[in-house]
């Protein structure tokens, strides 16, 4: 998949597209909706696949006291719309005077000149330009001015039981109250954390248990407090290696039993004290909360928590 910072890397030789936009934070099953329409007609149609996204998200730079928390960072977010076949990406740098332009000025430079898009894909919320003013209404009306066809993918996950939409902001929800099994459900995978491995206070070697800390400036939405069951993966060997992806205790917080302060993420890979990852940037994958960072009287009452938290992340993960 071809990444492209701005619509002029795009090269004349692509030839026309499918294309959509959008931020994809998090890139879950309702993104995924839109993004697999737009591959899947390509590929009928014989065109481009690409998408269209920006980073800083828009709410950061307009709104930055009510700005989301980043659920992926940018590396992530590109590898997992690569995994979805598209050919191209673009990352589209957003500035206050990116966002003046008109929904109509914003399609042209975009899709019309940018792309010479034959088809755009959105999801039916979707809304763009100067104060979100456009729409799906304002790009149809705009496709048949500029001779572009116009899709649009309705709301996914929303089922007759009740179940909540596949969206960024239920995602966040669930992640900040760590409920990683809605979480999944809404990624179809395990959500990430991914950070550099640095020196921590090495209590956890002292007690038998030694722990891989990511750094503070980690990517990724880190979960609610507490201890959980997931996969440290390590990216720099491949797939194949036994070592690449190995399951994990997660402890998330502040270490109350020790009146740390600082707010971290730990992770012990189960029966290994010979891995030597400082240094190493891993991904540390959430996949069940086993329960809240609790404080313990004693070193050895936190020990037989430890061990029991242990055991129960090797029979969740098999």
């Amino acid at each position: 998949m071809h990444r492209w910072t701005s619509l002029d890397q795009v090269p004349p030789d692509l030839g026309p597209t499918v294309a959509t936009l959008g931020n994809f934070d998090g890139v879950h099953r309702g993104h995924r909706a839109v993004l697999e329409t737009v591959v899947a007609t390509a590929r009928e149609r014989g065109l481009a696949s690409v998408a269209v996204t920006f980073d800083p998200h828009p709410v950061a730079v307009l709104h930055p006291e009510r700005a989301p928390q980043e659920i992926t960072g940018l590396d992530h977010r590109l590898d997992l719309l690569a995994g979805l076949g598209l050919d191209g990406v673009v990352v589209v740098e957003f500035t206050r005077e990116y966002a003046l332009l008109t929904p109509e000025d914003f399609v042209v430079q975009t899709f019309v000149d940018g792309l010479r898009s034959r088809v755009v894909v959105l999801g039916q919320d979707s809304r763009f330009g100067l104060h979100n003013s456009g729409d799906v209404g304002t790009m149809r009306e705009l496709g048949r001015r500029y001779g572009f066809e116009v899709l649009v993918q309705g709301t996914v996950g929303e089922q007759e039981q009740g179940r909540r939409t596949w969206s960024s902001t239920a995602l966040r929800e669930a992640i900040q109250t760590g409920d990683m099994e809605t979480a999944t459900e809404i990624l179809d995978r395990p959500h990430r954390v991914s950070g550099e491995v640095v020196h921590g206070h090495h209590r956890g070697r002292d007690l038998g248990y030694p722990t891989a800390n990511l750094s503070t400036d980690s990517e990724g939405m880190v979960p609610a407090d507490g201890v959980y069951a997931g996969w440290l993966e390590r990216p720099s060997l491949p797939a194949d290696d036994p070592d690449h992806r190995l399951p994990a205790a997660i402890s998330v917080g502040s270490n109350p039993t020790f009146d740390d302060v600082e707010r971290t993420v730990e992770a012990y890979v189960l029966d290994r004290d010979d891995l030597d990852l400082y240094g190493e940037t891993v991904a540390v994958d959430f996949a069940l909360r086993l329960r809240g960072n609790d404080r313990f009287e004693t070193v050895d009452d936190l020990l037989s928590q430890i061990a029991l938290d242990v055991e129960r992340t090797r029979t969740l993960l098999g």
